[in-house]
C-alpha cells in the first residue's frame, strides 16, 4: 500500500484474510485480536519483532520497501519508515520521512506497546494502541498482537476494523512464519442438542417414526362461548414506578507489577 491513506476501504477489505478477529466495535472504536504460537524463543521472537524490515509487507509501507523501516524498542523510540530521495536526470527529491507508531513500552522478550494511526487511519483523529505480549507456553512462545483503536474517524467502522483487522493479521502471520508457527487445533465444537422430549430420527425414517412424535391434530368441534363476566369496579390507576438508572460499570482494575502488566493478553484464552 503505497500511499495506505489514499486506497479505498473496499480495495482493503479485498485484500483481508476471510477470518476476521475483531473482538470488540462500537459507533467510533474497535479492537482487533490475533495470536500464534512459534517455535522460536522469546529472544527469538524479540529480535525478530524489533526489526521490521525483515517481516513487515511492503504493500503495507508509504515508500513500498519494507527495508526502509526501522523500530527503536524504547519509551519515546520511533517505528518509522524512511522515504528515499530521487537523484535522476531532471528530476531531484530530498529524503522523507514517516511515523508510523511511537514506543510507550518495551520489555524485551516479554511486551511491546506503541501508539500510532496505522495506514489510512492516519488521516483520522484517532488513538491506535498496540500491544504486542510475548509469553512462554508448553508448545512454544506465544504471541499475542492486539491493536486497539478509538477515536471520531470518517470510515463505516464495521468496514475499516475488518480492513485493519485483516492487515494485522498479515503482519502477525509475516513476523511468524520464519519462527516456524506450531499448529494449533481449532477447539472442539459443542455438539447440538435436540430440543427437551424429542429424540433424533433414523435416517430415512417418516415424520412420526422411530423418533419425535407429531403433535395430534387440532380438534374440529368448535370451543365454547365464553361466558360473560360481571365488569368490576374501576380501581384507581396507580402511577408507574421509574426505573432507577443502573450504575455504570466499574474498569477492571489493572495489575500493577511489571510481571503482570500483560497479564490480560496472555491468559485470556487457553492454550
Amino acid at each position: 500500500m503505497k500511499l495506505a491513506s489514499l486506497v479505498p476501504v473496499a480495495a482493503l477489505v479485498a485484500a483481508t484474510p476471510a477470518a476476521s478477529e475483531v473482538v470488540e466495535a462500537t459507533e467510533d472504536s474497535f479492537v482487533s485480536r490475533h495470536e500464534v504460537v512459534v517455535a522460536a524463543t522469546p529472544k527469538e521472537v524479540w529480535l525478530a519483532l524489533i526489526s521490521p524490515a525483515g517481516w513487515w509487507r511492503s504493500d503495507h509501507t508509504w515508500s513500498g520497501d519494507a527495508k526502509n523501516l526501522t523500530l527503536m524498542p524504547q519509551a519515546g523510540g520511533c517505528f518509522c519508515e524512511t522515504i528515499p530521495e530521487v537523484d535522476e536526470p531532471g528530476r531531484f527529491t530530498l529524503e522523507g520521512s514517516v511515523e508510523h507508531m511511537r514506543v510507550v513500552q518495551a520489555y524485551p522478550e516479554s511486551a511491546l506497546r506503541m501508539i500510532g494511526a496505522l495506514g489510512p487511519l492516519q488521516s483520522e483523529p484517532v488513538t491506535g494502541v498496540l500491544t504486542i505480549a510475548i509469553s512462554t507456553v508448553p508448545k512454544g512462545t506465544r504471541i499475542v498482537w492486539e491493536y486497539n483503536v478509538g477515536g471520531p474517524m470518517r470510515y463505516e467502522v464495521p468496514v475499516i476494523s475488518k480492513a485493519v483487522d485483516g492487515v494485522m493479521g498479515q503482519q502477525l502471520a509475516a513476523l511468524a512464519k520464519p519462527l516456524r508457527v506450531v499448529p494449533t487445533p481449532p477447539p472442539p465444537s459443542a455438539p447440538v442438542e435436540a430440543p427437551a422430549g424429542q429424540g433424533a430420527s433414523a435416517p430415512g425414517a417418516k415424520p412420526g417414526e422411530g423418533g419425535t412424535k407429531l403433535a395430534p391434530a387440532p380438534s374440529a368441534v368448535p370451543a365454547a362461548a365464553p361466558t360473560r363476566a360481571k365488569p368490576a369496579a374501576a380501581a384507581a390507576p396507580v402511577p408507574a414506578a421509574k426505573p432507577s438508572a443502573a450504575p455504570a460499570p466499574k474498569p477492571t482494575p489493572k495489575p500493577s507489577s511489571v510481571d503482570e502488566a500483560f497479564g490480560d493478553l496472555e491468559d485470556r484464552k487457553p492454550d
